[in-house]
């Protein structure tokens, strides 16, 4: 028998003690460097944003001692330290969220910074350089003219907006500026500009409107471009009627935009390119599009290559000039919504050969893609459900409650495609989202479909996730999984109480699930832009209506503070997740 040695046992286990913390004797990394709670964003507008990171260190008793902020125009400028917009020096505290207090911010500038910070053995460790570039700052900088075309609130059709122009240089960068009065879907040279989805962010359009900021430098070339865009409804004009009177809010008009594309050229030179009396506008193939209810395309009325340089426009009409929508227009500093994942269809059941219907295996918020080939004028219908009839037919009665159509032609939830005949055909909808887990398709002609013919896009605000559970119990694992599903499906640009029903951003809803949102994901650029509705929305007296924004709908109910409190509820839970006082402050005189 072999002779026990406690000796050996303790020097073994010092030595794997000593092996296993090799990999933080090289001390901490700081990371995630953010302002305005994004990683090198475009567009800011506030003159004195956050900029914020985290320290990475797992070593016993670390800490952060001291920080040292540094912000230039130049990235060079950061290691010399010469004529620099701002440096704090060495501020000995432990804050990771600071406010710039530097030299006044100029717009449209591109602004490089920097950290270093003191550890807990009075290491100095530095970032990488972070950037972020200001937007308009102000209403004063938009050159652009508002445009529409001449149509009134009840034409169904979408407008669609083109203009070529040339530019005669190199250019070095291009950024596009663009707001917009309901929807949009913007192409440069018959390319889509960014991956997001119903843009702008839904807000009280008479008193607040969001714009956006793309890079396009790349999508530019020397001589001709074209700009394309493609208006929707979204919640600006309203024209599905439901309880709520979204179809009598005081600022529905018809859709209208306004972009500035701003060129910067490698010679020094630059440039403006604006809305304005000198585009085009003509319809399309959508011939319907509502938030509510659902988007109808008729592909053959679609006008090939209409977003490119060499497209024939002698048929299509000059455009309306508008007036602004309000006169507070501000950058939309958030997460964008995005298609975020694709989901295949778990089973197809075939009823016959114009009645199919898709399981997609999960309820989720989002829209469905179908690729189809069929005969001319073939009418496809997709109906989307979150429960089933015993015949196994999609059953939409759960969810269709509050809306009150005044005829059939807009079915709740239902897309309609109808073909052009020329091969297979492809179609999603560009202004609308659902939620289901079910997708009817019928046809007016006999398809063929297969399981692969038809997909769902999860969409969502593209929040990244914080927070992970995994544990033994499957039960467990299943409801936390469920709970974030439900929590994403609920997040458009504010918080909502359903993505069918309503799809509206009820207060008491929007307060209850907030722990549990950022407990799980880096959600809090979405409640500070629902913020800015509450205070949009707030009367004279304090009053706030039950959903917001609203059309006027939810003042003065029976539900109370329980559901006004979101005012003081939201800042009070950023700033215990954030440590962030800027929503308390913004908003302190609407908690009053």
């Amino acid at each position: 028998m072999k002779q026990f040695k406690p000796g050996r046992i303790i020097l073994f286990l010092l030595f794997c003690m000593a092996f296993l913390s090799l990999k933080t004797v090289q001390g901490a990394d700081i990371i995630n460097l953010k302002c305005e709670h994004l990683s090198n964003p475009l567009g800011i507008d506030n003159p004195n944003p956050r900029l914020s990171w985290m320290m990475n260190d797992d070593r016993q008793g670390a800490v952060q001692k001291a920080y040292r902020i540094i912000v230039g125009t130049d990235s060079l400028q950061l290691k010399s330290k010469i004529n620099i917009q701002w440096d704090t020096q060495k501020v000995y505290d432990g804050s990771t969220l600071v406010l710039y207090k530097g030299r006044t911010l100029n717009p449209f500038t591109k602004y490089f910074w920097s950290v270093e910070v003191l550890d807990k053995n009075n290491k100095l460790i530095s970032s990488r350089i972070s950037s972020f570039e200001t937007g308009m700052m102000g209403i004063q900088n938009w050159r652009g003219t508002w445009i529409s075309d001449r149509n009134d609130i009840n034409i169904r059709e979408a407008p669609y907006f083109r203009r070529v122009f040339e530019t005669e240089k190199q250019v070095k960068s291009a950024k596009a500026y663009i707001v917009a009065s309901g929807l949009y879907e913007m192409y440069m040279n018959g390319s889509k500009v960014g991956n997001h989805r119903l843009d702008p962010m839904y807000t009280r359009f008479d008193r607040r409107n969001l714009y956006v900021t793309y890079d396009v430098t790349s999508k530019l070339k020397k001589g001709q471009n074209a700009i394309g865009v493609i208006l929707g409804n979204g919640w600006f004009n309203h024209q599905a009627m439901a309880v709520w009177n979204f179809d009598k809010a005081p600022w529905r008009a018809r859709p209208a935009f306004c972009l500035d594309l701003s060129i910067t050229y490698t010679d020094g030179t630059s440039e403006t390119i604006t809305s304005g009396s000198d585009w085009k506008t003509s319809f399309g193939p959508i011939i319907s599009n509502n938030i509510y209810t659902g988007e109808h395309y008729d592909a053959r009325l679609e006008q090939k290559g209409w977003n490119e340089v060499n497209f024939d426009d002698l048929k299509w009409r000059g455009v309306n000039l508008r007036a602004t929508p309000s006169k507070n227009i501000v950058s939309q500093t958030m997460y964008p919504i995005r298609n975020v994942e694709e989901i295949k269809a778990r089973s197809l059941r075939k009823f016959n050969d114009t009645t199919y219907l898709y399981d997609m295996g999960r309820n989720i918020a989002g829209v469905s893609k179908i690729r189809v080939s069929g005969d001319k004028g073939t009418v496809i219908k997709l109906k989307h459900a979150e429960r089933l009839y015993p015949d196994g037919r999609a059953d939409l009665s759960n969810i269709d409650v509050y809306y009150r159509p005044t005829d059939r032609t807009d079915p709740f939830q239902t897309d309609i495609f109808i073909l052009n005949g020329e091969g297979e055909e492809e179609f999603m909808p560009l202004f609308n989202y659902k939620g289901f887990q079910y997708v009817e398709v019928t046809s007016s002609n006999p398809v063929k479909l297969a399981k692969q013919s038809l997909v769902g896009y999860f969409m969502h605000s593209d929040v990244p996730a914080t927070g992970k559970i995994s544990s033994s119990n499957p039960l467990i694992d299943k409801l936390w999984w469920a709970t974030n599903n439900s929590y994403l499906s609920n997040l458009f640009g504010l918080p909502t109480d359903c993505p069918q029903r309503e799809k509206n951003g009820w207060t008491g809803d929007g307060h209850f699930a907030i722990e549990t949102g950022l407990y799980n994901f880096d959600a809090v650029t979405v409640y500070e832009k629902w913020l800015g509705d509450h205070r949009d929305e707030q009367q004279p007296n304090g009053v706030l209506p039950d959903i917001i924004p609203t059309s006027g709908w939810g003042y003065g109910t029976a539900n109370g503070t329980d559901w006004t409190s979101t005012i003081a509820i939201v800042p009070w839970n950023i700033y215990m997740f954030y440590g962030d006082i800027k929503p308390l402050a913004d908003n302190y005189e609407n908690i009053k």
